[in-house]
């Protein structure tokens, strides 16, 4: 039988400049508890979704609401694993919306696309006027250490802040031109795009600093330096995108991209989940 899960969860900003996390939830998707590593201001998140992978069917709804001048960030304990279907589609959609002046960091780790599998992974980001975020979106195609390579299946990714950027993309094991060529992923199998979007146009000192920052980290990254680059779409948005031959190195370029970026646009400390060092 498919799993349906759904997940609700506000942050909201009390009178003592506190955010407090809140959450409602059907099925297995939990919030654990609240972590306050930098102060009451930034209240830190780990989703867990117990069955630990999507099959055939499945579909994980999670919608994030940030109140004004509320902080959240989010991450997950471990990758988001879509296995082998039969056919039906396995789905994750995240729906993520910040009120005024307010801030987010959605930082889940990789998807992991198994042979054969069927899924789409689907992210949607609303800003209000002020509210300003940092987030990601890594993906890994099979499980190239493991000898177990993506050579069935397809894959649906979509990012999209509407009325202001949009990347969706499919992925099918059998085109080998899109997964080969130079003009695809060049025989990489692993795709990871960050990105700092705000509700307010960004002046140009601004866009100017992060896109200077984050070439700056990418230079100290000799592994993926080749295939990595900053760009700024539209004057709301900075993006980083990265191929690498497996997750590790997208992840700690883009993890050292996030720190800088903190510092840069919000003037704050690089300080990790602590789920991270576990």
């Amino acid at each position: 039988m498919p799993w349906h899960a759904r997940l609700q969860l506000d942050y909201t900003a009390e009178q003592n400049a506190r955010t407090v996390a809140r959450y409602e939830h059907n099925g297995p998707l939990r919030i654990l508890q609240s972590l306050y590593p930098e102060g009451d201001a930034i209240c830190h998140n780990v989703l867990v979704h117990p069955p630990g992978g999507l099959v055939g069917g499945d579909t994980l709804d999670i919608t994030t609401t940030v109140g004004p001048g509320a902080h959240g960030l989010v991450t997950t304990p471990g990758a988001t694993r879509f296995y082998r279907s039969t056919g039906p589609l396995a789905l994750q959609r995240s729906h993520l919306t910040l009120a005024e002046g307010a801030r987010l960091e959605w930082l889940p780790l990789e998807a992991l696309c198994y042979s054969a599998c069927h899924a789409e992974n689907h992210l949607t980001l609303n800003l209000a006027p002020g509210a300003e975020c940092i987030a990601w979106d890594v993906t890994a195609l099979g499980l190239p250490h493991a000898g177990q390579p993506f050579e069935q299946g397809r894959f649906t990714q979509h990012l999209e802040v509407p009325g202001l950027w949009l990347e969706r993309g499919v992925i099918d094991a059998a085109d080998d031109r899109l997964l080969s060529s130079p003009l695809g992923l060049a025989g990489h199998r692993c795709m990871a795009s960050l990105f700092f979007a705000a509700g307010t146009p960004l002046d140009r000192t601004r866009r100017d600093a992060a896109l200077d920052a984050a070439r700056a980290v990418m230079e100290q990254h000799p592994k993926v330096k080749a295939t990595a680059g900053a760009t700024s779409p539209n004057d709301r948005m900075v993006v980083v995108r990265v191929l690498a031959p497996q997750v590790e190195p997208a992840m700690k370029l883009l993890k050292a991209v996030r720190v800088a970026w903190r510092e840069v646009l919000w003037g704050l400390g690089g300080e990790a989940p602590r789920i991270w060092a576990m």
